[in-house]
């Protein structure tokens, strides 16, 4: 998976929330809603996400140094962290807080029009960031379902996407439904439950995306076809009889440690083994390319048919 996909995503998102933020903090001047403050706060937390992402992403390209020899790439694992934490949490607590405030202080909604005006041109334009990062997660997912993609994903950008434009058009349907009751019953606490119901599904999106940024700063193996493809090219090298054990680490979402012990023939010559571990490494790094350190140990298959882990 290449991050151009997630760039392009985190970029059509930011353009749509930005002026869908603004107009949603207008349309709360005028008509006081609750969802509409909500759903503000919301957008701003979305745009602050896609900021965040950008900064890592770019971040994330410094070269290796002394300090970071394996580079700076889990850079984008922190961001990505940063956005469930700081920015969802943040917005979905302070939703939940108004929505209460509301629900106990009802008050009578004036200019709803704007309010109806508002979240329905948000629905459309969230509609088109939504399409863009379904159009980028389906050139990178291959046959995984959306839920298993969101699972495997290596790269925090599309996922996060993903979740945000999701959570986005769910919330908006939610304010639209509380300022529509609240309009047609005379009863505030309505608009206060819509404010409510953004604030708990944005919770619920930000415990997601923390156990899973989690597991990425821990740090992941391979895919399970990425780790298949990489025994493959290295038992297809003449050298290499079998892999007696092999570790795979991302240490970054597009760069792979591969670490394993190769059983080889026990009439190799030093000479031999030192160019058949350069081919097996040009053949692992053509079948997976993001594997960009590799690290091949030669033993003598002591113990033939037995994957001893030591």
């Amino acid at each position: 998976m290449s991050s151009e996909g997630g760039t392009k995503a985190v970029a059509a998102a930011l353009a749509a929330n930005l002026g869908i933020a603004v107009s949603k903090f207008v349309a709360f001047a005028f008509t006081g809603s609750s969802s509409m403050l909500s759903e503000a706060i919301h957008s701003v937390a979305d745009s602050g996400n896609q900021v965040l992402l950008l900064v890592g992403n770019k971040r994330s390209k410094k070269p290796a140094n002394q300090l970071h020899q394996f580079g700076h790439g889990r850079r984008r694992y922190v961001y990505g962290f940063m956005v469930a934490i700081v920015l969802f949490l943040v917005g979905g607590v302070f939703s939940l807080y108004e929505g209460l405030h509301k629900f106990q202080h009802p008050e009578v909604l004036s200019d709803a029009w704007i309010a109806f005006t508002v979240l329905i041109v948000a629905i459309v334009l969230e509609s088109f960031s939504f399409r863009t990062a379904i159009r980028e997660t389906n050139r990178v997912r291959g046959k995984r379902s959306f839920p298993r993609f969101l699972r495997d994903a290596r790269q925090p950008e599309l996922p996060v996407i993903l979740l945000e434009d999701l959570g986005a058009l769910v919330g908006l349907v939610f304010a639209l439904t509380g300022v529509t009751l609240s309009v047609v019953t005379g009863d505030g606490r309505w608009d206060g439950l819509g404010a409510m119901a953004v604030g708990t599904l944005l919770v619920i999106i930000a415990v997601f995306l923390v156990i899973e940024m989690s597991a990425m700063l821990v740090g992941e193996s391979a895919l399970p076809e990425e780790q298949e493809a990489i025994r493959a090219a290295l038992t297809a090298s003449p050298l290499i009889d079998r892999v007696i054990h092999l570790r795979t680490l991302h240490v970054g979402p597009d760069e792979l440690l591969v670490g394993a012990k190769i059983a080889i023939r026990d009439s190799a010559t030093g000479t031999q083994i030192a160019a058949g571990i350069d081919a097996a490494e040009r053949s692992l790094r053509a079948a997976v390319p993001s594997a960009k350190y590799i690290y091949l140990e030669p033993d003598l298959d002591r113990l033939a048919g037995e994957a001893n882990p030591g």
